[in-house]
């Protein structure tokens, strides 16, 4: 795993990327990106201060009437050139990404930059549908319209799971719909985030639209969210950082869009198609190590089947391949880091006093034991109300628990608070239908768990947050409604004058 990370030229000007130019932060402080297959830095910066984020709102705000001020058809245009841009840059890309996250590569080339590319050209389309209502005589003197409105300056924060993605979920609708935007990415990730600014500045997107200041939650990220000059705050991450974003935001009243933690439930009828509902429960609980929101984490599998299904899920999970994510037979790389791992670690280690750990439980010895590795887990046994059943653990953990009627299966998975995704697997119409119906998430999957679309929503009910990442939907998080009325009568004196003025 000796691979090195020979810094990009553009990259040693500094790790904040402020009306389109490189800059170091302010901070006084250091920060390593680290390899988390090896446990070696990759990159050392300085951190964002508060006098960086105030410099990047600046920046932003000196962008917004230019860019909220040009067609949508010129926005498109250019929205076009960043996704063609990144498709030349993808090699790059995935590599660093892989690098920074332990992600194996053929995940960051197989998913995360033809998702991102794709969701970049999904906004360069609809940056030119964004409609308001058509025109109409409501009260019958008057015509009213609606316009759909660009808001400002949005302050974004993304997670470390999905770096590049989530820097495009962020910035595309947002500047789709005409704002301009300062995201801080997650300090342990932040090379991509960069790469995708640089590479929005390379497809002639103006400087200041898209800006990022790399540095902690609890100095930059509370920063920009309190920032007078942000009229909206986007966060992804977790439930209990989620409620902090929430109290910042309120102290100056702004638009908030929130997707948090969630605890996918994966839900086994016994007509099922086993073979595919344990390769679905496999590779959806392991996807990314597991450092996935929707990822399956909780599989409750119908009586007649459950036994069969847990003897597939711990076969098929022995046989997952741990190693250096930059070798093709790779199937699962470490954890973002030791502290995650020991995170991780801890969960399972508590749940042997009242379950049963199937497969996995441990950190793999020999050639990996420098790295943040943890071997896919199953565990059976454990209580709905337990700890690896209602926590949102975010590793390569699956609990399995029985259920008998179909009442009681649907009840079980939605029995914590989160509300983020689930999945059904049934080969029977109507038990899928009522599924859908009745699991209380964002999004519900039949026969298959993890796919996303860049045409549809992602967001989640209850503490998985409110509001949505890619598709149309996400122009409501991104948009002002303002009505305009137009007098059609050209009287001077109204007939509802009259509640004024009364007789005269």
């Amino acid at each position: 795993m000796g691979h090195s990370f020979q810094v990009p030229e553009r990259l040693t000007a500094g790790a904040q990327y402020i009306g389109g130019r490189l800059r170091p932060g302010t901070s006084g402080r250091l920060q390593d990106v680290v390899n988390p297959a090896t446990g070696e830095s990759v990159y050392r910066y300085e951190p964002a201060g508060t006098a960086d984020v105030d410099a990047a709102v600046a920046a932003a705000a000196g962008a917004f009437p230019g860019w909220s001020g040009a067609t949508p058809g010129e926005r498109s245009a250019l929205l076009h050139r960043f996704a063609a841009v990144l498709g030349e840059q993808a090699d790059g890309l995935a590599y660093t990404e892989s690098l920074q996250c332990g992600k194996p590569l053929k995940l960051t080339t197989g998913f995360d930059v033809p998702g991102t590319v794709d969701n970049t050209s999904f906004f360069a389309g609809a940056a030119r549908q964004l409609e308001g209502k058509a025109a109409a005589e409501y009260s019958g003197d008057h015509t009213s319209c609606v316009r759909r409105e660009a808001i400002g300056v949005v302050g974004s924060i993304a997670p470390w799971n999905y770096p590049l993605q989530m820097a495009a979920w962020k910035i595309l609708p947002a500047v789709a719909a005409g704002n301009t935007v300062v995201l801080k990415p997650a300090e342990t990730t932040p090379l991509t985030s960069l790469m995708f600014a640089e590479a929005a500045t390379a497809a002639g997107i103006p400087d200041g639209v898209i800006n990022i200041v790399s540095g902690a939650g609890a100095d930059a990220g509370e920063h920009l969210v309190a920032h007078p000059g942000v009229v909206m705050t986007s966060f992804t991450g977790s439930t209990a950082v989620g409620r902090r974003v929430a109290e910042l935001a309120a102290s100056t009243v702004k638009r908030l869009h929130l997707e948090l933690g969630g605890k996918a439930p994966f839900l086994v009828f016994d007509d099922a198609d086993l073979d595919a509902a344990v390769h679905g429960a496999v590779a959806a609980a392991l996807i990314n190590t597991g450092q996935d929101c929707t990822a399956a984490t909780r599989a409750y599998v119908q009586r007649p089947l459950y036994d069969a299904f847990v003897g597939g899920v711990a076969e098929l999970m022995e046989s997952v391949r741990l190693g250096d994510p930059f070798d093709p037979a790779t199937d699962i790389g470490p954890l973002t880091g030791f502290a995650q791992r020991d995170r991780v670690a801890g969960f399972v280690e508590r749940a042997r006093a009242y379950a049963t750990v199937v497969t996995g439980g441990e950190a793999p010895g020999g050639p990996l034991a420098s790295g943040a590795y943890y071997r896919p887990t199953l565990i059976t046994g454990a209580a709905q109300d337990s700890e690896v059943v209602t926590s949102e653990i975010f590793g390569p953990v699956l609990a399995v628990l029985p259920f008998d009627s179909d009442d009681e299966g649907i009840r079980l998975a939605n029995g914590t608070p989160y509300g983020l995704a689930a999945s059904a697997w049934s080969r029977d119409v109507y038990r899928t239908g009522r599924a859908t119906r009745e699991l209380r998430a964002g999004c519900v999957w039949v026969n298959d768990h993890i796919p996303i679309v860049s045409e549809m929503p992602h967001g989640g009910y209850r503490a998985s947050g409110f509001g949505k990442d890619m598709s149309a939907y996400s122009f409501e998080e991104y948009t002002q409604v303002k009505h305009v009325m137009y007098d059609n009568t050209a009287v001077a004196r109204k007939d509802w004058h009259r509640t004024v003025f009364g007789d005269r």
